[in-house]
């Protein structure tokens, strides 16, 4: 376990709060509160950053959500409350060459069977907003006093809308998150079009590239869910379609990922 306790435990005192503080090291589902100052229990408020890559990876919200069920007085407060996962979708071309096209030729032998496992592994990595090709989309939405667990496995529809001419070579997911039960509601955002943060981007590559024109859309379904193996990863499927008039131009496809 982190050590990081003991320098808690300094704060506190140092600051005259030991006899209003009480800190305990332990796992959520393993750790015992101390009854002696809680109603009947129950707490009035549940404080967690548990926000992962893409939201969801390692699985850490599963732990708040126990808090929640076992400890929270009803009418309690969590913060955040809110959380929306979005998507868009990029031209990339020169790093999809370099990420997954550099498998063809390495220095002048053929890794090609690498590119399937280049192509399933997301990349975690910052987005300039110029590199957005269509709008966002909100796809997915967590209310942190009503989500369960197995909401989290969830497939949610999604229709992005092309901006300009261009091709696309991946879309991108990010989250933002909401303090709704604050007396002034605050949200922040992990998208290209804000600040940098620690979670910056997940860039999903596709197989295909899309030639795109202004007021298309592309069309289709995220779906994630825990891996089987290590619920902390997570199985990503993205299935989408390029709807055109266009027949020379129509595509679509599946891609699987593994956020490990």
């Amino acid at each position: 376990m982190s050590s990081i306790i003991n320098k808690a435990k300094l704060i506190v005192d140092a600051n005259g709060l030991s006899q209003k503080i009480t800190l305990l090291q332990g796992k959520m589902e393993e750790v015992e509160l101390p009854q002696q100052h809680l109603n009947n229990g129950k707490v009035d408020i549940i404080i967690s950053e548990w926000m992962g890559y893409f939201l969801l990876y390692e699985s850490m919200l599963d732990t708040v959500l126990y808090a929640r069920d076992q400890y929270l007085i009803q009418g309690g407060k969590i913060f955040p409350d809110k959380a929306t996962i979005y998507m868009a979708a990029i031209e990339d071309g020169e790093y999809k060459d370099d990420k997954i096209g550099f498998w063809d030729n390495v220095y002048g032998f053929d890794y090609s069977p690498m590119k399937e496992s280049a192509l399933t592994e997301p990349l975690v990595d910052t987005v300039e907003l110029k590199a957005l090709v269509t709008d966002p989309c909100p796809v997915f939405n967590i209310d942190l006093n009503t989500v369960k667990v197995e909401d989290l496995a969830f497939s949610e529809p999604f229709s992005l809308r092309v901006q300009r001419n261009d091709f696309i070579h991946a879309v991108i997911a990010w989250f933002d998150i909401d303090f709704q039960a604050c007396h002034k509601p605050i949200r922040f955002s992990t998208g290209p079009h804000t600040k940098y943060t620690h979670w910056k981007q997940t860039v999903f590559y596709l197989r295909d590239v899309l030639t795109v024109e202004e007021g298309e859309h592309v069309r289709g379904f995220l779906s994630n869910k825990p891996n089987d193996k290590n619920r902390r990863d997570l199985d990503i499927k993205i299935d989408y379609e390029l709807s055109t008039e266009d027949p020379t131009r129509m595509a679509a496809g599946s891609c699987e990922y593994r956020m490990c």
